[in-house]
């Protein structure tokens, strides 16, 4: 269930951004993707950017595996950080756990565990970073259907 939520406009360079803070039950699963397509929606609405099909699906579902993961294996609170700027839109989680995830070889016969590998995957930018309590992973996917969106980070 969201502790907290907060959007706002053009902060530290990003065109939109929004967050929430989870108490890390199971059901802030479903609520971090509704929050996320309602954040590429209003990408849309409000920002007038373009946000492809694929965007709309392949976005909420990295939110649902990394907040799985926070969920999962840090048990208890996790904050979502989403925003918009340079045509991509960045996911961040943060959890509290400090253990850093690992990426598994890929196996056909396993089942489970592939979450990680889904994510980077579908991703055109991944890092993980060890933070002074837990760890945050930022994820970004471009917004549109192009190769000619500048995914590099911004200056800080």
């Amino acid at each position: 269930m969201p502790v907290s939520e907060a959007e706002q406009q053009g902060r530290r360079g990003a065109l939109i951004e929004a967050s929430v803070a989870y108490d890390g039950d199971s059901v802030c699963i479903a609520e971090a993707r509704a929050f996320t397509r309602d954040f590429l929606t209003r990408v849309q609405a409000v920002a007038g950017l373009p946000v492809s099909t694929r965007v709309m699906g392949t976005v909420p579902l990295v939110v649902s595996e990394l907040v799985t993961n926070a969920v999962k294996y840090a048990g208890g609170p996790c904050l979502l950080s989403l925003e918009v700027e340079r045509g991509s839109v960045r996911a961040t989680v943060w959890d509290s756990d400090p253990t850093l995830p690992v990426a598994r070889a890929a196996d056909a016969g396993r089942v489970g565990q592939h979450g990680l590998e889904i994510v980077m995957a579908l991703c055109h930018a991944f890092e993980v970073r060890r933070e002074p309590v837990g760890k945050r992973i930022t994820a970004v996917v471009a917004l549109a259907d192009t190769q000619d969106i500048d995914l590099s980070p911004s200056a800080s």
